[in-house]
């Protein structure tokens, strides 16, 4: 009895190392922003306003989770004044030929293996869901850093980075102005921060 008191209680600070740490994501500074070639003369550039969601990480079992959520309707390129044309840029990205907001107000992406670098998350396999279809997509973090947040003189901590990632928007469907007009391969890099639930 006193052997199994002594194991239970050697196990327990190997238990706690072990348990995740759990994030929600800064909306107001997780921005993804993406790129694609138009015209096959320059790189189109734009961003999505806003980004929900929540990450772990079990940093001892090396293992993560990622769930983000971006409503579409916020996909925004700076070209907002139609100028005697018929519509936007971006109000063009909003319609059918591009994101379908109306049918498809959300995309998302969930983790489905964190893979590490040593002691530190170095990239994210998952999959993306948009205009219904989903798809696998890697991120690579090519920043992590954890520490006290000094926004708020170290009473929050926070995680955060940049992660990189591509994906052929053919295979989600979104077929307009292929193959010239506006490229396949779209160019993701985000910006995120998530605050620890005590």
């Amino acid at each position: 009895m006193k052997k199994l008191i002594i194991a239970a209680a050697m196990a327990t600070p190997f238990a706690a190392l072990a348990e995740a740490e759990n994030y929600v994501i800064d909306p107001f500074h997780t921005v993804p922003y993406f790129e694609v070639d138009h015209l096959q003369t320059a790189t189109m550039r734009g961003r999505f306003d806003r980004a929900t969601g929540k990450f772990s990480i079990d940093r001892a079992a090396k293992s993560g989770s990622v769930e983000i959520e971006i409503p579409t309707a916020t996909v925004n390129t700076g070209d907002t004044d139609r100028a005697g044309r018929p519509r936007t840029r971006d109000e063009h990205l909003k319609n059918a030929d591009f994101f379908n907001v109306q049918e498809f107000p959300t995309m998302t992406f969930k983790s489905t293996k964190v893979v590490f670098k040593g002691e530190e998350p170095a990239s994210v396999e998952g999959n993306l869901t948009m205009l219904g279809v989903t798809k696998p997509v890697t991120l690579t973090l090519e920043r992590w850093k954890c520490g006290p947040d000094m926004r708020t003189q170290g009473k929050r901590y926070q995680c955060g980075g940049n992660a990189t990632g591509s994906f052929k928007r053919s295979e989600f469907g979104m077929k307009f102005g292929l193959p010239n007009a506006v490229g396949d391969e779209v160019k993701l890099w985000m910006s995120f921060y998530g605050f620890k639930q005590q």
